[in-house]
């Protein structure tokens, strides 16, 4: 029965992150087809069409798939900061023990791809696209895993989980490092004035949702000008939410009996309104839940579905309609690399690592997981979509071409990479002869 308590809210992740996964794919088939069909004007007229604010003083106007790309995409980077936090403090990140496993894979799975990018790119032009292969789709890869059913140990998805969120790290640092603009130190002062104020504030317990949002929204418009990508302000305004509780268990109880008992005791009528007194009580029982919960907790439950459901696949959407066979040349060369980056380089990269550590006793396996559910695992790893397409974007803006190619190469990619480790996971690990790795 404890286990079961424990293990409901990750299995509840799984379960949103696989029908994501699904719903991404739904979108990528769409945009792919609407992009190559005789409407494909209206799908480049739409995410073209420019919103925002322009006046004399003041200008904010960008072509919808920036609003998407910089804007909704914000949200889901936040979303990631709430969960790379919560993981530190509490999960499977919070101590040496947890980390080495996931953080050996994740290691392997960065550098590795990267260097496959750097050995068989052989144009300069393109040597930016280095961090494309880095990360691996979490909402993708869970997706595959579900289908498997139980062929996949329980530990093996803590795993890919822990792993995926140590990837999203790399992936945020290198967006923060190598692909921010000419950075504009006035904007970048004043945003990091404004944080390191919500980070006190937040220390001190004194945590307000509205200041926060408001803050949030000025410090991406700053990171904005400042020449850094602004979906970084998310990741960042996510470490301010407290993870503390502000109050504890045995106060809630307390209280929750204390005005449980007023309301059964004030005066009752027939009619279906609450009187006064009732509504005081229902509104102190209201302060008492939000003082009870984490705000990094509620907010990263109240997130996930929106991020899952409807800003995955919309970016899904705006950025995976490739034109295939139209004016523009294919760069092949560019689409071949990133393919193998994302296939040998996430498998080589992640079993070599993990098998060598844990050779050497750096790392201890479960006993659950054999040599082919590494294997397996390391391939599905490659299934990098949303990042990948995310950093391509910022890797070569401002070429079409290398752009579409590169998009090209992730979904080749992704899909072969998914398509060998689910048939390891299925028909190789599940045998009954394999050996512990």
């Amino acid at each position: 029965m404890i286990k079961e308590k424990i293990l409901t809210p990750f299995q509840k992740f799984v379960n949103i992150e696989s029908f994501s996964g699904i719903l991404l794919f739904a979108a990528s088939i769409i945009a792919l087809v609407w992009a190559n069909s005789a409407y494909s004007d209206t799908y480049i007229a739409l995410w073209d069409y420019k919103l925002g604010i322009k006046t004399e003083q003041f200008q904010l106007y960008k072509p919808l798939i920036l609003w998407i790309n910089d804007g909704l995409m914000a949200v889901f980077f936040f979303l990631i900061g709430l969960e790379v936090k919560r993981e530190i403090m509490l999960g499977e990140l919070n101590s040496l023990k947890k980390l080495a496993f996931p953080l050996t894979g994740a290691l392997g799975g960065i550098l590795f791809p990267v260097l496959f990018y750097y050995l068989f790119n052989q144009n300069s032009d393109a040597a930016a696209g280095w961090g494309i292969p880095m990360a691996t789709d979490i909402a993708f890869a869970l997706a595959i895993i579900k289908l498997l059913g139980n062929k996949v140990p329980l530990s093996l998805k803590v795993f890919l989980t822990a792993f995926a969120i140590v990837d999203d790290i790399g992936a945020v640092l290198v967006i923060a490092l190598f692909y921010s603009g000419q950075i504009q130190l006035n904007f970048l002062i004043i945003s990091l004035v404004l944080l390191v104020m919500v980070y006190i504030l937040s220390y001190k317990g004194l945590y307000s949702k509205y200041l926060t949002f408001l803050v949030a929204v000025v410090v991406w418009f700053l990171f904005l000008k400042a020449g850094i990508h602004p979906t970084l302000a998310g990741v960042l305004m996510a470490f301010s939410i407290p993870i503390r509780q502000g109050a504890t268990t045995p106060e809630f109880v307390n209280k929750l009996w204390e005005i449980t008992h007023k309301i059964k005791n004030a005066h009752i009528d027939k009619s279906p309104l609450l009187t006064k007194e009732q509504l005081g009580y229902v509104d102190d029982l209201e302060d008492w839940v939000g003082h009870y919960q984490s705000p990094l907790q509620k907010l990263e439950n109240r997130l996930h579905d929106w991020v899952a459901y409807l800003i995955m696949p919309v970016f899904a959407l705006a950025n995976a309609g490739v034109i295939i066979g139209g004016d523009q040349h294919m760069d092949v060369a560019l689409a071949g690399v990133i393919v193998l980056a994302l296939v040998l380089g996430k498998s080589i990269g992640i079993s070599l690592t993990v098998f060598l550590a844990n050779r050497i006793g750096l790392i201890s396996i479960p006993d659950d997981i054999n040599r082919y559910h590494i294997i397996g695992i390391s391939f599905i790893a490659g299934v990098g979509f949303t990042m990948s397409i995310f950093i391509a974007g910022l890797a070569f803006s401002g070429s079409p071409i290398y752009i579409d190619s590169a998009k090209v190469g992730i979904l080749i990619g992704s899909t072969i990479a998914g398509i060998i480790g689910y048939l390891i996971l299925r028909f190789m690990a599940s045998s009954s002869n394999v050996e512990a790795a």
